[in-house]
């Protein structure tokens, strides 16, 4: 699995690979952009099998029947594309949901300098470059050998406001707010809502995060980088005064070396000002929008290989 900038990655020969655009990284010596380092993760000690599979907006819904009954699924998604919003939307609907560990990461480019400059996703097999879609690697893995995924989240609800959405999708200009129907925006404002910290859902006791991405002033639209879904019960998170340090403290105490892959949100990294600087031992790349068997957002993820036993 691979990660690095358009013109490193399209450089590369054929090859049994996957990979997807970004010139963020958290490397051993930190946070880091460039546009000419290449990211590599290697198949983990234990697989015995490896199939590489592209799939799109309509066939998306396989992949976890399709995943080995023992083993680890790696999907790319290019941001923003029909595969990443079908995805974020569906995946909970999808036959076998959650029953075999899936891990990725959404690939995207540098923020700012050229908005035409489009997220891609390469298969190394015919080194094609594709903007809409996903690749897949699923790895088998010996008998005595499983896959676990964990995920580090650092915000938790605060104790105000219930809020709920009137449908799903990726914006919304109106809430529910404790039963009210309010302007999204305005509330926002009104409200003084620092959106560098997401809306949060519990789910069964885990905290998703849903992040901010734009707010329209002209329209009162509200972006976000993961979709809100109704029905569901948000909150703001709780506040957070030193957001580098209780990101560095929370991640994880796994030995590097144990670690098969992880990515790391690109807000984080932004918000954290994480150039130039560590949090923890935790290498891989810096991505928008995180996958742990669904889409996540303001996390960190990552996945070892064990012992069975262990």
């Amino acid at each position: 699995m691979l990660a690095a900038d358009s013109r490193v990655l399209a450089s590369l020969p054929r090859g049994h690979w996957i990979a997807g655009t970004i010139p963020y990284f958290m490397t051993e010596d930190g946070g880091r952009f460039s546009r000419d380092l290449i990211l590599v993760n290697e198949l983990p000690s234990g697989s015995v099998g490896c199939e590489i599979k592209i799939y799109d907006s309509t066939d998306i819904g396989r992949i976890y029947a399709d995943a080995p009954e023992n083993g680890i699924t790696v999907v790319v998604l290019p941001a923003s594309s029909p595969t990443h919003f079908e995805f974020a939307l569906n995946v909970t609907k999808c036959e076998a949901f959650a029953t075999r560990p899936l891990i990725g990461w959404v690939s995207g480019t540098e923020i700012g300098p050229d908005p035409h400059e489009k997220p891609l996703i390469y298969c190394g097999e015919n080194r094609k470059a594709i903007e809409d879609g996903a690749v897949v690697m699923h790895i088998s893995l010996a008998a005595d050998k499983r896959a676990d995924i964990n995920i580090v989240n650092i915000f938790r609800q605060d104790q105000g406001d219930t809020l709920m959405f009137l449908e799903d999708g990726f914006s919304a200009s109106s809430v529910i707010v404790n039963g009210k129907i309010r302007d999204l925006a305005d509330y926002i404002a009104q409200r003084g809502v620092d959106t560098r910290f997401p809306l949060v859902a519990d789910y069964f006791g885990s905290m998703i995060n849903i992040s901010f991405k734009s707010i329209d002033t002209m329209t009162g639209d509200v972006s976000f980088y993961a979709p809100v879904f109704r029905g569901v019960e948000y909150k703001l998170a709780e506040p957070i005064e030193d957001y580098a340090s209780l990101f560095a403290e929370n991640t994880p105490e796994e030995p590097a070396e144990n670690i098969f892959f992880s990515c790391n949100c690109i807000l984080n990294y932004l918000y954290s000002k994480l150039e130039g600087r560590r949090a923890g031992a935790i290498t891989g790349p810096v991505t928008f929008g995180e996958i742990a068997y669904q889409l996540l957002n303001q996390t960190l993820v990552y996945a070892v290989i064990r012992d069975e036993k262990s």
